[in-house]
């Protein structure tokens, strides 16, 4: 990927991954991104795609038991979320005072 459609910090929407009532289902939900790692092409999102882990008591965690920790989804299942439009959008660059601008492409809207 030449230039970051996706971003720390953006708004995401999952476009695929399991869907139905599940409540493993993630697929439509948004969450907020907390890394990327461009090399292997993956995210980790809040709220979305989360696994249980088992832990045991520390400090860090005095009650011990399982946790439910984010696992990595793949750049191409997500999308940038535009909260005026409030849908997921595709994203161009354009160039404003010299500096690069991500725009959604449906909208107009800067994301």
């Amino acid at each position: 990927m030449s230039t970051a459609r996706i971003k720390k910090g953006d708004v995401v929407v999952a476009i695929t991954g399991r869907g139905g009532e599940s409540e493993k289902a993630f697929k439509g939900k948004t969450g907020k991104v907390l890394a990327v790692n461009a090399k292997k092409g993956v995210a980790i999102v809040e709220g979305l795609n989360l696994r249980k882990r088992a832990v045991r008591k520390s400090e860090r965690t005095p009650e011990g038991g399982f946790l439910e920790i984010p696992a990595p989804i793949a750049l191409s299942n997500l999308q940038p979320w535009d909260a005026k439009a409030k849908k997921g959008v595709r994203v161009s660059h354009v160039r404003e005072d010299g500096r690069s601008v991500r725009v959604a492409k449906g909208t107009g809207n800067r994301v």
